[in-house]
């Protein structure tokens, strides 16, 4: 308690310091009177007395120093002085403060941005409880490529074998993936709305700790019974922004797909689902997916582990791992004899392990995760370049200071309060900056968002403020202080008295900044050389051939009441035909770049399986024609045509299908394959035979970046889904609304899920690189930018510090050519020694990146050179006043100057 009043004490007599000063003057005068009148006594005169007194009492400005020590809080109002002396230096300096405070600002702004970004996609926990004890499941498998990746789908009859083979050992969530658009009808409205609902374990809201906002939440026994549970719980956004939180929404009837649910409870604000990038607005058990549970191979829901208490993760992967494996034996019985042995060792390479999901999981995280890293890094370049350019601006400034920190030290200032002098006026800068920069990122990060998909599909993330942005934002900006502030505080605060006084120059200070100046130039061109490694794979990857048009191509994917076949679906493909606008119009399984994906193993007579099996589509008649793929050889897929299956006796039945360039190159030597004969297999160890009718040049396929690959085009068969495809005569989106009409019209029984334009799933395959081009882009920018101030800092502060020297050799009759070499020669110096460095390390990062890279190699002449042209010209920009500066001198206005 003691210590605490005196604390107290102490910070009181901070607010008192007028009256304090007053009553400890009268104190000390009463007692200098009370001296003098003793000295009086005993029998000296007054002005006697008062000296002797002055002298026995001693200094009185040292003994009221001690005093203000013991009574208030000297080093806060140390601090206090040196920010109000900062501020008159910042204010002094008004060029410089601003340069600096812009500089900073841009890239703390950039920083806090990619925080936001990366916090949101990647760290961000989820608001449910203990969410650092929750794992989901994935395979780690060696693909085609001969490259790592993992898959987290699993189909439902997976989950039940998973959780019976575990049992108590853990909670088993089953969560499904989101579907988007999805189209539902509430309650007795005639039209649908777009919602995003997502299928969950019954169990989910418990396992997670979650309380209803209003109603109630799924129970356990929820998801046991296939469409026993049709009940549903809106989101709390959802519910704010469609029902304005009307608690009569409990009751409501959902029509989805073939089921009216029942709206039960809200969800508690704050849970948005389990996938960054995606707001679930309709949670639904599992079991009301009726297709999927019974269905090997429908691989539509993520596994969700939590471990129950004294189990770890170690304990409940070893007996996944085990089933898993001789899964992959039994399967590995049913291949086909000659199947090659890389086809088995990538089979058996699949391995189960469970990962964390404390951040959710989404395939917005497994894309752009990359991405967003190579992005902090960016953004983590560009902050030291910035850090080491203010430090170089502050050392500058700091050579005009040196008379007055040399008389600071001769007036007995520590070299400790040197450096917080210079420390505090850094972090003065700092704070104006972050605050600067946290409205440029307030304005950066939607922008960002924006980026990462097509407009009429946007990322929803939860990306606002909070107390994670005001932390790293508050130690971001203590960081920078001392980054850049540390040299020239400790620089300052090593001052010599005599040296300072004489106008010395320190050339290890000058080395220290030239050092500043290369790393920072180096950093500038390793920013410059993956910036056009990324552009200049976006090019590539927007002039790659696709082997069709999508040039007013419509795509609109349907679906029926239940399986329709063929010829009722070509009855709406003639519709449509029929209709104003329309050019072509034609079937499909799915479109092309959507990342749907369909293999299967083939064999041809007389070789040996293929290690890589081919990609099929199912088609209609005119799907070429409308998608004007060119025809090489054969004719095309007619009415009538069949593809290879098994009769209900499970007998093989010949089909007939079309393939691509890549295929007749694979299986046949380039050779035109029409006529030939293959076998598809059908049921693992069953096989049906596929005649050859047809011959067409290649197209893309799943994704953009991958190279053709051999393509069987098979004709249509039963469908409850499907894509129409449309050529048009105009604007395909404008054509849109009157063909969705139309539909609805005509053809009640079918229901249009989505529509796109083909240009945008095109565009929407390089968002990624379109990305990683346009953010590297601009922090190229804002790197040269930081790169020529620095470097015209330094030059500008040469030709200031060699004023005299270069007017003396100007009047010895120097050249023009001399001076610019003296001025330039060690910047340029700095620059090449910057150059080799960023490029090396540039060449050493490449290999971390190449799997985001496309038709482009580092080691290209192109990707090497126009880095370092593009510097060297900024740099010569950047010297060209200092230099013309030094050669315009009059050395007769210089030297007698200097004689002043």
């Amino acid at each position: 308690m003691k210590h605490l009043r005196r604390l107290f004490t102490r910070f009181h007599s901070l607010f008192t310091r007028q009256r304090d000063e007053e009553r400890l003057r009268e104190e000390f005068e009463e007692h200098l009177a009370m001296l003098i009148e003793d000295k009086m006594r005993s029998g000296l005169p007054y002005a006697e007395a008062r000296r002797q007194a002055r002298l026995s009492f001693g200094s009185l400005e040292v003994i009221k120093e001690t005093y203000r020590e013991q009574r208030g809080l000297p080093r806060l109002e140390a601090v206090a002085a040196d920010v109000v002396f900062g501020w008159r230096q910042l204010r002094k300096h008004p060029v410089t403060t601003a340069a600096a405070i812009l500089s900073l600002a841009l890239a703390i702004g950039a920083t806090t941005a990619a925080f936001r970004l990366v916090d949101a996609v990647l760290w961000r926990p989820l608001p449910v409880a203990e969410p650092e004890r929750l794992s989901y499941l994935a395979q780690t498998l060696i693909n085609r490529e001969g490259k790592l990746e993992q898959d987290d789908s699993f189909d439902y009859p997976t989950f039940q074998r998973y959780q019976q083979a575990v049992g108590a050992r853990a909670d088993f969530l089953v969560v499904g993936r989101i579907s988007r658009r999805q189209q539902v009808r509430i309650g007795m409205a005639k039209e649908t709305e777009t919602l995003h609902r997502q299928y969950v374990s019954g169990n989910l809201f418990e396992v997670f700790g979650l309380r209803a906002a209003h109603g109630r939440l799924f129970r356990s026994d929820e998801d046991r019974k296939p469409g026993g549970h049709p009940v549903a719980v809106l989101s709390y956004d959802y519910w704010t922004r469609r029902f304005q939180q009307d608690p009569a929404v409990l009751g409501t009837v959902i029509t989805l797909e073939k089921h009216a649910l029942e709206i039960i409870g809200v969800a508690p604000q704050g849970f948005i689902g389990t996938e960054p990038g995606e707001t679930t607005d309709l949670f639904v058990p599992a079991t009301m997916n009726v297709e999927a549970l019974a269905s090997p191979g429908w691989a539509w829901f993520r596994i969700w582990i939590r471990p129950s208490p004294g189990w770890g993760l170690e304990q409940i992967e070893a007996p996944l791992q085990l089933l898993h494996k001789e899964e992959l034996q039994q399967r590995l019985r049913s291949f086909p004899a000659g199947t090659p042995q890389a086809a088995i060792d990538r089979h058996l390479s699949n391995q189960l392990h469970l990962f964390p999901a404390a951040s959710g999981v989404s395939d917005l995280q497994r894309q752009y995760r990359q991405p967003l890293l190579i992005l902090a890094l960016l953004v983590v370049l560009v902050l030291l370049v910035a850090c080491a350019n203010v430090a170089n601006l502050l050392m500058a400034q700091g050579a005009t200071r040196a008379h007055e920190m040399a008389l600071r030290v001769s007036l007995g200032a520590s070299r400790a309060s040197l450096v917080r002098l210079v420390l505090i006026e850094g972090t003065m800068l700092a704070g104006a900056a972050s605050l600067l920069g946290a409205m440029l990122a307030s304005m950066a990060v939607p922008i960002v968002i924006a980026m990462l998909r097509l407009p009429n599909d946007p990322v929803r993330l939860a990306s606002e403020a909070g107390w994670r942005e005001f932390l790293f934002s508050a130690a971001l900006t203590v960081v920078v202080s001392f980054l850049f502030g540390l040299a020239p505080a400790l620089r300052a605060s090593a001052s010599q008295p005599i040296s300072a006084l004489k106008g010395s120059n320190n050339p290890s200070s000058n080395r220290f900044r030239n050092g500043l100046v290369a790393t920072q130039l180096a950093f500038c061109i390793f920013v410059l050389f993956l910036a056009g490694l990324f552009v200049n794979s976006f090019a590539q990857l927007q002039h790659r051939p696709l082997g069709f048009s999508p040039d007013k191509l419509l795509v609109v994917q349907l679906e029926a009441d239940r399986p329709r076949q063929l010829p009722v679906w070509m009855q709406l493909v003639e519709h449509l035909r029929n209709r104003p606008g329309v050019e072509s119009a034609s079937l499909a399984g799915w479109p092309l770049l959507t990342g749907n994906r369909w293999t299967g193993p083939i064999r041809v007579p007389g070789d040996r399986l293929a290690a890589r099996d081919p990609n099929f589509l199912q088609v209609s008649p005119d799907y070429f024609k409308t998608m004007k793929i060119r025809r090489i050889g054969g004719r095309e897929l007619r009415l009538g045509d069949e593809a290879p299956r098994l009769n209900e006796k499970k007998e093989p039945l010949a089909g007939v299908g079309v393939v691509n360039e890549t295929f007749a190159r694979t299986y046949f030597n380039g050779r035109n394959p029409v006529g030939r004969v293959i076998e598809v297999t059908q049921n693992r160890d069953q096989v049906a035979p596929l005649e050859i009718v047809g011959y067409v040049q290649d197209t893309v396929y799943a994704d953009l970046r991958e190279p053709f690959r051999p393509t069987i085009y098979l004709p249509m068969n039963e469908r409850e889904e499907s894509t129409i495809l449309v050529r048009s005569r105009e604007n395909p989106l404008a054509l849109a609304p009157s063909l969705r009409e139309e539909l609805s019209r005509a053809f009640p029984t079918f229901r249009i899920r989505n529509s796109n334009a083909q240009e945008d799933l095109i565009q929407g395959g390089m968002l990624r690189e379109k990305l990683l081009s346009s953010i590297s882009l601009f922090f190229a920018f804002a790197a040269l930018l930081l790169a020529a101030v620095g470097l015209y800092g330094i030059l500008h502060d040469s030709v200031t510090v060699q004023r005299r020297e270069i007017g003396i050799r100007l009047a010895l009759g120097a050249q023009a050519a001399d001076i610019v070499r003296e001025v330039t020669s060690d910047a340029f110096r700095m620059l090449l020694l910057g150059c080799g460095l960023g490029m090396l390390l540039g060449l050493a990062t490449v290999r971390y990146i190449q799997s985001l890279l496309y038709g482009v190699k580092a080691t290209d002449f192109a990707a090497l050179l126009v880095p370092l042209l593009l510097l060297i010209s900024v740099a010569t920009l950047a010297a060209l006043t200092p230099v013309l500066r030094a050669i315009q001198l009059d050395p007769a206005k210089v030297l007698r100057e200097e004689s002043l």
